[in-house]
Protein backbone atom coordinates (compact mmCIF):
# COMPACT_ATOMS: atom_id res chain seq x y z
CA UNK A 1 0.00 0.00 0.00
CA UNK A 2 1.31 3.52 -0.88
CA UNK A 3 1.45 6.11 2.05
CA UNK A 4 1.49 8.78 -0.22
CA UNK A 5 -1.56 10.75 1.11
CA UNK A 6 -4.17 12.02 -1.55
CA UNK A 7 -4.41 15.57 -1.69
CA UNK A 8 -8.12 16.72 -1.66
CA UNK A 9 -9.07 19.17 -3.94
CA UNK A 10 -5.79 19.88 -5.23
CA UNK A 11 -6.20 22.59 -7.19
CA UNK A 12 -9.12 24.61 -5.19
CA UNK A 13 -7.55 27.78 -3.55
CA UNK A 14 -10.28 29.96 -1.68
CA UNK A 15 -7.89 31.65 0.37
CA UNK A 16 -5.87 32.96 -1.92
CA UNK A 17 -5.90 36.01 -4.00
CA UNK A 18 -4.63 34.84 -7.92
CA UNK A 19 -4.35 38.41 -8.63
CA UNK A 20 -1.79 38.84 -6.45
CA UNK A 21 -0.16 35.42 -6.94
CA UNK A 22 2.92 34.68 -9.19
CA UNK A 23 2.17 30.83 -10.85
CA UNK A 24 5.93 29.99 -11.65
CA UNK A 25 7.75 32.07 -9.36
CA UNK A 26 11.33 30.90 -10.30
CA UNK A 27 10.98 32.04 -13.87
CA UNK A 28 14.36 34.00 -14.48
CA UNK A 29 16.01 32.55 -11.70
CA UNK A 30 16.88 29.16 -13.06
CA UNK A 31 15.11 26.09 -15.38
CA UNK A 32 12.00 25.59 -13.11
CA UNK A 33 11.00 22.30 -15.63
CA UNK A 34 10.98 19.55 -14.79
CA UNK A 35 8.78 20.82 -11.65
CA UNK A 36 10.52 20.60 -8.27
CA UNK A 37 9.83 17.66 -6.47
CA UNK A 38 8.73 18.41 -2.58
CA UNK A 39 8.08 16.06 0.07
CA UNK A 40 5.83 17.43 2.89
CA UNK A 41 5.89 15.86 6.37
CA UNK A 42 3.42 16.01 9.50
CA UNK A 43 3.43 15.43 12.76
CA UNK A 44 0.20 14.79 14.69
CA UNK A 45 -2.15 11.59 13.81
CA UNK A 46 -5.35 12.93 14.96
CA UNK A 47 -8.14 12.82 12.43
CA UNK A 48 -8.40 16.80 12.38
CA UNK A 49 -4.69 16.80 12.36
CA UNK A 50 -4.13 20.86 11.82
CA UNK A 51 -0.38 20.18 10.97
CA UNK A 52 -1.64 18.08 8.24
CA UNK A 53 -4.42 20.79 7.52
CA UNK A 54 -1.88 22.88 7.29
CA UNK A 55 0.59 20.83 5.04
CA UNK A 56 -1.87 20.05 2.61
CA UNK A 57 -2.61 23.99 2.09
CA UNK A 58 1.52 24.15 1.95
CA UNK A 59 0.84 21.22 -0.93
CA UNK A 60 -2.00 22.84 -3.00
CA UNK A 61 -0.08 26.07 -3.33
CA UNK A 62 3.17 24.35 -4.21
CA UNK A 63 1.00 22.71 -6.95
CA UNK A 64 -0.03 26.16 -8.11
CA UNK A 65 3.78 27.40 -8.26
CA UNK A 66 4.30 24.55 -10.40
CA UNK A 67 5.69 22.22 -8.44
CA UNK A 68 5.04 18.47 -8.03
CA UNK A 69 4.41 17.22 -4.31
CA UNK A 70 4.00 14.16 -1.80
CA UNK A 71 2.77 13.79 1.19
CA UNK A 72 3.79 10.88 3.63
CA UNK A 73 1.44 9.28 5.77
CA UNK A 74 3.18 8.33 8.90
CA UNK A 75 0.12 6.39 10.78
CA UNK A 76 1.72 3.23 10.67
CA UNK A 77 5.18 3.92 11.31
CA UNK A 78 7.29 1.94 14.18
CA UNK A 79 9.39 4.12 16.54
CA UNK A 80 13.22 4.45 15.40
CA UNK A 81 15.15 1.00 16.59
CA UNK A 82 11.60 -0.99 17.36
CA UNK A 83 12.92 -3.00 14.72
CA UNK A 84 16.21 -4.73 13.69
CA UNK A 85 17.51 -2.71 11.06
CA UNK A 86 13.90 -0.80 11.02
CA UNK A 87 12.85 -2.63 8.34
CA UNK A 88 9.14 -1.89 7.95
CA UNK A 89 7.61 -0.79 3.94
CA UNK A 90 6.92 2.53 6.19
CA UNK A 91 10.30 3.28 6.83
CA UNK A 92 11.54 2.33 3.29
CA UNK A 93 8.67 4.58 1.51
CA UNK A 94 9.82 7.50 3.63
CA UNK A 95 12.89 6.98 2.95
CA UNK A 96 12.54 6.25 -0.86
CA UNK A 97 10.57 9.77 -0.91
CA UNK A 98 13.30 11.54 0.32
CA UNK A 99 15.43 10.57 -2.11
CA UNK A 100 13.09 11.55 -4.44
CA UNK A 101 13.02 14.74 -3.32
CA UNK A 102 14.66 18.25 -3.94
CA UNK A 103 12.88 19.73 -1.27
CA UNK A 104 10.76 19.03 1.93
CA UNK A 105 8.49 20.98 4.37
CA UNK A 106 8.15 20.34 7.32
CA UNK A 107 5.40 20.75 9.61
CA UNK A 108 4.75 19.53 13.27
CA UNK A 109 2.77 20.85 16.16
CA UNK A 110 3.83 22.32 19.34
CA UNK A 111 3.59 19.78 22.24
CA UNK A 112 4.58 20.78 25.51
CA UNK A 113 6.69 23.21 24.61
CA UNK A 114 8.69 21.32 21.32
CA UNK A 115 8.19 19.34 17.94
CA UNK A 116 6.20 15.87 18.72
CA UNK A 117 7.32 12.81 19.04
CA UNK A 118 5.61 11.50 15.34
CA UNK A 119 7.84 14.35 13.54
CA UNK A 120 10.78 13.43 15.43
CA UNK A 121 10.66 9.50 14.60
CA UNK A 122 10.18 10.58 10.67
CA UNK A 123 13.38 12.56 11.17
CA UNK A 124 14.74 9.99 12.90
CA UNK A 125 14.54 7.56 10.40
CA UNK A 126 16.12 9.40 7.46
CA UNK A 127 19.72 8.70 7.95
CA UNK A 128 22.45 11.17 6.59
CA UNK A 129 23.79 8.48 4.10
CA UNK A 130 22.08 4.83 3.12
CA UNK A 131 24.33 3.03 0.62
CA UNK A 132 26.15 5.63 -0.73
CA UNK A 133 22.97 7.72 -1.20
CA UNK A 134 22.21 11.21 0.98
CA UNK A 135 18.01 11.28 1.47
CA UNK A 136 18.58 14.46 3.37
CA UNK A 137 22.05 16.25 1.98
CA UNK A 138 22.14 19.45 -0.44
CA UNK A 139 18.15 19.39 -0.22
CA UNK A 140 15.96 22.73 0.81
CA UNK A 141 13.50 22.78 3.77
CA UNK A 142 10.68 24.83 4.85
CA UNK A 143 9.46 24.80 8.21
CA UNK A 144 6.19 25.67 9.75
CA UNK A 145 4.13 25.14 13.28
CA UNK A 146 0.61 24.98 14.47
CA UNK A 147 0.24 25.60 17.92
CA UNK A 148 -3.13 25.53 20.16
CA UNK A 149 -2.11 28.63 21.65
CA UNK A 150 -0.48 32.06 21.17
CA UNK A 151 1.97 32.42 18.48
CA UNK A 152 4.99 30.75 19.36
CA UNK A 153 8.32 29.36 17.61
CA UNK A 154 9.87 26.69 19.88
CA UNK A 155 8.61 23.87 17.16
CA UNK A 156 10.60 26.07 13.99
CA UNK A 157 13.31 26.25 15.72
CA UNK A 158 13.76 22.70 16.99
CA UNK A 159 13.42 21.91 12.74
CA UNK A 160 16.09 24.35 11.77
CA UNK A 161 18.28 22.65 14.11
CA UNK A 162 17.34 19.58 12.86
CA UNK A 163 17.71 20.43 9.18
CA UNK A 164 21.43 21.89 9.93
CA UNK A 165 21.15 18.49 11.27
CA UNK A 166 20.22 16.92 8.38
CA UNK A 167 22.60 19.04 6.31
CA UNK A 168 19.75 20.66 4.09
CA UNK A 169 19.78 24.24 3.14
CA UNK A 170 16.28 25.76 4.96
CA UNK A 171 14.92 28.36 3.63
CA UNK A 172 15.13 32.19 5.78
CA UNK A 173 10.46 32.28 5.99
CA UNK A 174 8.78 29.66 7.98
CA UNK A 175 5.25 29.94 9.03
CA UNK A 176 3.50 29.61 12.70
CA UNK A 177 0.15 29.48 12.78
CA UNK A 178 -1.00 30.58 16.50
CA UNK A 179 -4.86 28.86 17.77
CA UNK A 180 -5.07 27.13 14.63
CA UNK A 181 -8.63 25.51 15.59
CA UNK A 182 -10.01 28.96 14.72
CA UNK A 183 -7.64 28.68 11.53
CA UNK A 184 -9.59 26.20 9.43
CA UNK A 185 -13.17 25.95 8.25
CA UNK A 186 -15.40 22.62 8.90
CA UNK A 187 -14.07 21.44 5.74
CA UNK A 188 -10.50 21.24 6.93
CA UNK A 189 -9.83 24.40 4.61
CA UNK A 190 -7.37 27.68 5.57
CA UNK A 191 -9.55 30.74 5.93
CA UNK A 192 -8.11 34.20 4.62
CA UNK A 193 -5.54 35.46 6.84
CA UNK A 194 -2.31 37.02 7.88
CA UNK A 195 -0.90 33.15 8.43
CA UNK A 196 -2.50 31.86 5.20
CA UNK A 197 -0.29 34.95 3.66
CA UNK A 198 2.54 33.83 5.49
CA UNK A 199 2.42 30.08 4.00
CA UNK A 200 2.13 31.48 0.54
CA UNK A 201 4.80 33.23 1.40
CA UNK A 202 7.22 30.40 2.78
CA UNK A 203 6.03 27.84 -0.74
CA UNK A 204 6.91 30.88 -2.56
CA UNK A 205 10.20 31.26 -1.42
CA UNK A 206 10.99 27.11 -1.15
CA UNK A 207 10.05 27.07 -4.94
CA UNK A 208 12.08 29.82 -5.99
CA UNK A 209 15.37 28.66 -3.70
CA UNK A 210 14.92 24.97 -4.44
CA UNK A 211 15.66 26.13 -8.60
CA UNK A 212 18.28 28.21 -7.79
CA UNK A 213 20.25 25.27 -5.97
CA UNK A 214 19.09 22.93 -8.26
CA UNK A 215 22.15 22.96 -10.59
CA UNK A 216 24.78 23.17 -7.49
CA UNK A 217 23.32 21.23 -5.07
CA UNK A 218 25.45 18.33 -5.61
CA UNK A 219 28.53 20.21 -5.43
CA UNK A 220 27.65 22.12 -2.41
CA UNK A 221 27.39 18.63 -0.25
CA UNK A 222 30.82 17.80 -2.18
CA UNK A 223 33.14 17.58 1.28
CA UNK A 224 36.81 17.24 1.46
CA UNK A 225 36.19 14.30 4.68
CA UNK A 226 33.66 12.50 2.86
CA UNK A 227 36.07 12.16 -0.35
CA UNK A 228 39.13 11.30 2.15
CA UNK A 229 37.56 8.60 4.27
CA UNK A 230 36.44 6.78 0.77
CA UNK A 231 39.78 7.74 -0.57
CA UNK A 232 38.63 9.80 -4.20
CA UNK A 233 41.14 11.63 -5.00
CA UNK A 234 40.41 15.47 -6.66
CA UNK A 235 40.87 15.12 -10.39
CA UNK A 236 43.15 18.15 -11.10
CA UNK A 237 41.57 19.30 -14.50
CA UNK A 238 38.26 19.38 -12.75
CA UNK A 239 39.81 21.86 -9.83
CA UNK A 240 39.59 24.87 -12.35
CA UNK A 241 37.43 27.37 -10.48
CA UNK A 242 40.19 26.95 -7.65
CA UNK A 243 42.89 27.51 -9.94
CA UNK A 244 41.40 30.45 -12.09
CA UNK A 245 41.25 32.06 -8.35
CA UNK A 246 44.77 31.54 -7.50
CA UNK A 247 46.23 33.07 -11.03
CA UNK A 248 43.59 36.11 -11.13
CA UNK A 249 45.81 37.01 -7.61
Amino acid sequence: MSRVRILPDPDHLPALDRAYAIPRPALGIGEDQPPPRILLLYGSLRERSFSRLAVEEAARLLRFFGAETRIFDPSDLPLPDQLPGDDHPAVHELRALSLWSEGQVWCSPERHGQITGIMKAQIDHLPLEMKGLRPTQGRTLAVMQVSGGSQSFNAVNTLRLLGRWMRMFTIPNQSSVAMAYKEFDEAGRMKPSSYYDRIVDVMEELVRITVLMRPHAAQLVDRYSERRARGISVDPSANRAAATLTDGR
